[in-house]
């Protein structure tokens, strides 16, 4: 016993460890959540999050540390969100008739996310780069990062402001969706998309293959639109 916290920082900076942690704790985050019913609040991505963070807050390993070994799991996001092309195909016709509505649901929506979310944090008083690091928290992560990073936000705060839009998302979309009376999957899986990214996504997909084939286009398409707004709306009033 008097060895093991000599035997845990030798084993906290092999590469492995952490990746193995990650996919244990979501699979202690699935596992709950199937429990639960499949239940939206009982999001294994939150639990998962959470459990990685009390680790290394108790074993007081820097984020770098683990991050060096668990960047597998954030280099997989590429193919994961390329792979979303599969039921976007299975849903093509779908898809073309619904083109106009998508088009400006995507325009109101984009800039909804990233007005109303700086509106809100300037009347309660955050400025400079806090403030612009909220801008593109709508976004998947890979490009959230490179808009804060080139309007001048801190691309760590970007990050956590991501992860918890998605969760957030996923949570309470279901319920607001399902409270608002909207039926139609292909309404319900762009709305989450467009406004939670790809943990919205994930979601979509658990309930319906319609929702999530929408889902991911309104993910992709409002990671472009932000991309381009994004600069120019920070150029005009901030």
């Amino acid at each position: 016993m008097n060895r093991l916290p000599q035997v845990w920082t030798y084993l906290a900076q092999e590469p492995l460890l952490w990746l193995t942690v990650t996919l244990f704790a979501y699979a202690i985050g699935d596992a709950l959540f199937n429990a639960a019913g499949r239940r939206p609040w009982v999001n294994p991505v939150l639990i998962a999050m959470v459990l990685l963070a009390g680790l290394l807050w108790v074993t007081r390993v820097p984020y770098e540390t683990y991050f060096e070994g668990a960047k597998f799991v954030h280099f997989m996001l590429g193919p994961a969100t390329v792979a979303l092309a599969a039921p976007l195909y299975g849903n093509l016709d779908k898809v073309k008739k619904s083109a106009l509505p998508m088009l400006a649901a995507l325009v109101a929506g984009s800039i909804t996310a990233m007005v109303s979310a700086v509106a809100i944090a300037y009347a309660l008083g955050v400025r400079g780069e806090v403030l612009l690091s909220i801008v593109p928290k709508s976004v998947t992560a890979p490009v959230a990062l490179g808009i804060s990073e080139s309007i001048g936000g801190s691309m760590t705060l970007t990050a956590v402001l991501v992860i918890l839009t998605g969760i957030m998302g996923a949570v309470m979309a279901t319920p607001l969706l399902n409270l608002l009376r909207i039926t139609d999957w292909r309404a319900r899986g762009f709305a989450v998309g467009v406004a939670s990214h790809g943990i919205g996504t994930a979601r979509a997909f658990q309930v319906n293959e319609t929702a999530g084939a929408f889902a991911g286009i309104g993910m992709g398409m409002n990671a472009v639109l932000t991309a381009i707004l994004a600069p120019i709306l920070v150029r005009w009033f901030l």
